[in-house]
């Protein structure tokens, strides 16, 4: 043996059986590893791609015709998990649907899944998963529709609303029988801002509101109603007063004064026009006129009121030179005479003063609480007379509850004479209520 070990050949021999046999052993260790070659070993588990898909609409499985349900989200978010190679068409298409499914559940509160059919090569995850809904019977039934009109201040002025129409007057409104309890108005809007004329069939929604002005979601039928509304200009003759300043020179006096219309057609609303009686000119200074003229002057007239050929009038000023008459003592000269005019005032409304407290009183006859009034007097006061001059009364101090015919008592301006068209009126006083 120790022969072989001192031999060479022996030594080489050992060496190269060495040699191969780590060679193999290394060849076969090499080949038991995996291969990361993918073209030749594939990995185990191929990527997954995420969307999610928002406001996803939901649909309602039920009877229609009996049932109603509350609680169901009209959306919802979708989650899908899968290959690009079937996620992106469903993305794109959305086809599928999402639906819960009430069929077989009677009235009541129920809590129930959200469905799809989406497809099965694909992980999907529905936010919200289940709802709590709430069905209830259906219920339908009849309501009047209200016509409310707004910015009615921003109309053209001197225009206002008259009558109108709503067509149809009534509409069918579906919903839960609860919900068409809370119902209190039924209202369809019209924005008049900035009108001059009439709406002839203008078409405006419905809208339907609780007793707290919370608006319901409510089936309505029709949704939309038809609205036509006139808008008035409204106007009456009224007649025109002369107004003047100041008095004629030293020497001179007013012999007459007049404008060349004695009436004009006004208009306006008819809470103006039911007070106005009459219109005014801008105030003619007298003080600069020493001989008779034409004066053009202009309608002072009230906010809210036009006429419509122009606030301009002219007013014939007639001015005469007084006639000297015997010197006075302290040396003054009166004119000879002095010129009489006579005006009527209309419509001065008639007071009830006097009442006992407890009681209340309205005038009978006349049939319109108010009396005409002829007053007389030197030209220049009479013709710058006016209505608010004057004022009318009954003195009802006294009187127990029953019929009295009563005195009618006027106030006016010193120097004039006044008779009243009646010197009596009917009152019926009665204890308040």
């Amino acid at each position: 043996m120790d022969n072989w070990f001192r031999s060479k050949w022996f030594v080489r021999v050992v060496s190269l059986a060495f040699a191969v046999f780590f060679y193999i052993f290394v060849a076969v260790d090499q080949n038991s590893l995996p291969n990361n070659d993918d073209s030749t070993f594939p990995s185990g588990e191929e990527t997954k791609n995420v969307e999610t898909l928002d406001e996803v609409p939901v649909r309602i499985d039920i009877n229609n015709e009996k049932y109603v349900v509350s609680g169901v989200p009209e959306y919802v978010s979708v989650k899908l998990e899968g290959s690009a190679a079937i996620l992106q068409p469903t993305i794109r298409n959305r086809n599928f649907d999402v639906w819960v499914d009430l069929k077989g559940l009677g009235a009541g509160e129920h809590t129930v899944e959200i469905q799809h059919n989406i497809s099965n090569k694909l992980d999907a995850y529905i936010e919200p998963k289940r709802v709590d809904v709430v069905i209830e019977e259906k219920a339908t039934k009849e309501f009047q529709v209200n016509v409310d009109f707004l910015n009615t201040d921003k109309m053209v002025e001197g225009y206002e609303l008259g009558d109108y129409e709503v067509s149809p007057q009534t509409v069918t409104i579906t919903s839960a029988k609860s919900v068409i309890d809370r119902i209190g108005i039924v209202k369809a809007y019209v924005d008049v801002s900035g009108l001059d004329k009439s709406i002839d069939n203008r078409e405006v929604p419905v809208n339907v509101y609780d007793n707290q002005g919370n608006e319901l979601k409510v089936n309505v039928e029709p949704k939309n109603v038809v609205v036509s509304v006139n808008i008035n200009n409204s106007s009456k003759k009224v007649p025109v007063s002369v107004e003047t300043t100041g008095e004629p020179p030293e020497g001179y006096a007013l012999a007459g004064i007049s404008a060349n219309v004695e009436e004009v057609e006004v208009f306006a609303k008819n809470s103006i026009l039911r007070d106005l009686d009459q219109v005014s000119t801008e105030a003619i200074d007298l003080s600069k006129l020493k001989e008779s003229s034409t004066v053009e002057t202009s309608l002072a007239l009230p906010d809210g009121v036009t006429v419509l050929n122009g606030e301009s009038i002219k007013v014939k000023v007639e001015i005469e030179q007084t006639k000297a008459s015997d010197t006075k003592a302290n040396g003054t000269k009166e004119s000879d005479t002095k010129t009489n005019e006579t005006k009527t005032i209309t419509g001065i409304p008639i007071e009830i003063e006097g009442l006992e407290d407890g009681l209340e009183a309205v005038i009978t006859d006349p049939s319109s609480p108010e009396v005409d009034l002829t007053a007389s007097g030197e030209q220049g006061a009479v013709a710058k007379l006016k209505k608010n001059d004057f004022r009318a009364f009954i003195d009802a101090g006294g009187l127990e509850p029953g019929t009295h015919k009563v005195s009618v008592r006027v106030e006016s301006p010193d120097g004039l004479s006044v008779e009243p068209e009646f010197e009596q009126a009917s009152i019926e006083i009665s204890e308040k209520t």
